[in-house]
């Protein structure tokens, strides 16, 4: 019976967002209160809807309900629980579930926390996403049922990927999905924008809490990735290029400009027609991440390859969406004022050259993700485009966005003194430059672009202290008095300081853990005793081991250095008799300067495994945790934005000036 209710829910949701997607609409047009304020009660009871039948898909997984066909090829009987809970959205299905549940709760959202929003602009705002739903909606109900039955049921299920059954995993979709979905509702601000034909400072103020929100819950889901591909997967890396990582960071780029595009919007009611456009094309953006990666287009470790048809379908909905918003953008663009001029050197200056970097370095990644689909499309050939292409196109393109970054906050609005600004900063070029020769002392070798990375995050890293200092004048006043400033200064102040801080101390991880890897590969037995990075690794073997849904082989591996005991890593090797598939468990010793990496891959040889002889993988990765606490600056200093006060909800209503009354005639 749950199955039903989740069924039902699902279509009377499609019912609800129909009449979102009208009613308000026209209402706004024709000017009727009532009308337009039914988006409120519409946009709440979608969102009820799907939550239900969401929950009972969740509640199918969680009972082990094999009379459902997305239960039987995702779950079993046998899985532990928090992994049947995450195999709700491990399909594509499920997934697609989650997509529009997510959609529905940030039209939820504007609805009930954008008090100051006008009637008008938030009546066509949630009529526009409510199109959007109204497509996932149909979409999910004729191609992609997530309640089909199945009968007779079977005994048991076909058990979820297990590369997918990992708490990483497990957080990582609904994360990555609250941020590209979530730049659904800027998108909808945009068209609503355009349909209105006005866009001005007060909107830029109500824009940004939602792609703030949409940014921040990208960045969490992309960083949660790479580290999942980092210890799960086995090959010691944390970005591989992958066409699946891509189509969720190239919203993120295109996220970041139109973050500091809705800035200068908002301070001096300049870019107006740049930042709409970043609005329609950042979730374009998403929209097409979510054709390739469910059109069967490609194959990855976290892709759903399903019928082309159904990718049919969304190419559809890409089509209309796209084609459509950006027609009525090139129709209403023009007629939007410029706003505010500003000189070329001015913090308006360097956001524009932030933009264009972003805009181009998007640019690359788009093309090195579609070319070789394109040419196996067209001329029927298959082609890679992989790191090297990627590392010789985009970093390039990021270190001068990187070293301008640094610059930019010490600008002033309109016009600036660029002399003044460098004079500054000569303390911290003179630190970075030694950062970079120290760092050359110590490693002895690597590539010049390392250094260059390492020179450019300290510059940015210093620059972004600095910056901060003075706006609470650190060493200038009294030590009291500089707390007190800075308790007083704006937390999006403080915020921007964290996600630039952030930004440069997870370049020392790029640059560290790419340039000086220490990387073996060797066939061991026990007692062999293998040397990296001054680290010597001795195998103790392999024991069996039973999982509750796995069989595993975990390897011992003592670690010393210079012959005093360091740690005991346990690397795994596991197979799943259901899935009948085999996964690598790595096992990390971590610290701030390097991880110490070991992963036990197949035998050595066939009959290897009873002889006590396998293929040990071990890596040096030095710096790489500056990766993820990087990512973590970056999100703690976009919830410290968000949680300004300047930016709840958005602008406040402006004063209306009451007319003067009449005098009579004396």
């Amino acid at each position: 019976m749950t199955p039903e209710i989740g069924q039902f829910a699902l279509a009377l949701a499609l019912i609800i967002a129909l009449v979102q997607s009208v009613l308000p609409i026209l209402g706004a047009s024709r000017g009727d209160l009532v009308w337009m304020r039914s988006a409120r009660t519409s946009a709440l009871a979608q969102l009820v809807f799907i939550g239900i039948a969401f929950a009972a898909l969740m509640r199918s997984f969680m009972v082990s309900d094999f009379t459902v066909a997305n239960v039987v090829e995702n779950s079993h009987s046998l899985k532990p629980m928090l992994y049947k809970i995450a195999g709700t959205w491990g399909s594509h299905e499920g997934s697609l579930l989650l997509w529009v549940l997510i959609l529905a709760a940030f039209g939820a959202g504007v609805a009930l926390l954008g008090t100051n929003i006008p009637d008008a602009l938030k009546a066509r705002t949630l009529s526009v996403q409510a199109w959007i739903s109204t497509g996932f909606l149909s979409f999910l109900l004729l191609t992609s049922n997530p309640f089909e039955r199945v009968f007779p049921p079977p005994l048991d299920g076909n058990d979820l990927n297990p590369l997918l059954q990992d708490v990483g995993l497990a957080m990582h979709p609904p994360l990555l999905y609250f941020g590209y979905v979530g730049f659904s509702i800027v998108f909808s601000f945009a068209v609503a924008a355009l349909i209105e034909g006005r866009v001005d400072a007060a909107w830029a103020r109500w824009v940004r809490p939602w792609t703030l929100a949409a940014w921040m819950s990208l960045t969490a889901g992309i960083a949660l990735g790479s580290w999942w591909a980092y210890y799960e997967l086995g090959w010691g890396g944390w970005w591989f290029w992958d066409p699946v990582e891509n189509v969720s960071f190239m919203p993120w780029l295109l996220g970041t400009a139109l973050l500091h595009s809705a800035i200068v919007t908002e301070k001096r009611d300049a870019f107006k027609s740049w930042t709409i456009l970043l609005a329609i094309l950042t979730f374009s953006l998403s929209l097409l991440g979510t054709f390739i990666v469910r059109s069967g287009l490609l194959t990855s470790v976290h892709a759903f390859a399903v019928d082309p048809e159904r990718g049919l379908y969304i190419l559809g909905l890409l089509g209309l969406s796209i084609g459509g918003s950006l027609a009525l953008y090139a129709w209403r663009a023009p007629s939007m004022e410029g706003g505010g001029l500003f000189a070329p050197i001015s913090r308006e200056g360097g956001l524009l050259i932030n933009n264009l970097l972003l805009v181009v370095a998007t640019g690359t990644v788009l093309v090195g993700t579609l070319y070789p689909l394109f040419t196996e499309a067209l001329a029927d050939q298959k082609i890679s485009v992989g790191p090297p292409f990627f590392n010789a196109s985009f970093i390039p393109i990021m270190l001068p966005l990187l070293a301008i970054m640094a610059v930019g906050p010490l600008l002033s609005w309109k016009r600036a003194d660029l002399k003044g600004v460098f004079q500054r900063l000569r303390f911290v070029a003179l630190l970075s430059g030694l950062a970079a020769l120290a760092v050359w002392y110590l490693t002895e070798g690597g590539p010049a672009l390392a250094y260059l990375s390492i020179a450019i995050a300290t510059w940015l890293l210093l620059a972004t202290l600095r910056e901060w200092a003075a706006r609470i004048r650190l060493f200038d006043v009294p030590f009291a008095q500089a707390v007190r400033r800075a308790r007083n200064l704006p937390r999006a102040a403080h915020g921007m300081t964290l996600a630039h801080a952030g930004l440069a101390v997870a370049v020392f991880g790029f640059a560290g853990s790419s340039a000086w890897k220490s990387e073996k590969i060797v066939f061991v037995q026990s007692g062999a005793v293998t040397e990296i990075a001054g680290f010597d690794v001795r195998f103790d073997g392999v024991q069996r081991v039973q999982g509750p849904n796995y069989v595993a082989d975990r390897g011992t591996l003592v670690v010393t250095r210079d012959g005093a005991p360091v740690t005991t890593l346990y690397p795994e090797r596991r197979f799943y008799p259901v899935a009948q598939s085999t996964t690598t468990e790595s096992a990390i010793r971590s610290t701030l300067a390097g991880d110490l990496y070991a992963s036990l891959a197949e035998p050595a040889a066939e009959g290897a495994a009873q002889s006590g002889a396998w293929t040990l993988r071990i890596l040096y990765e030095p710096l790489v945790n500056f990766i993820w606490i990087g990512a973590a600056l970056l999100v703690l200093g976009g919830g410290l934005s968000l949680s300004d006060r300047r930016l709840r909800v958005g602008a406040p209503r402006r004063a209306t000036i009451p007319k003067p009354q009449a005098t009579p005639a004396e």
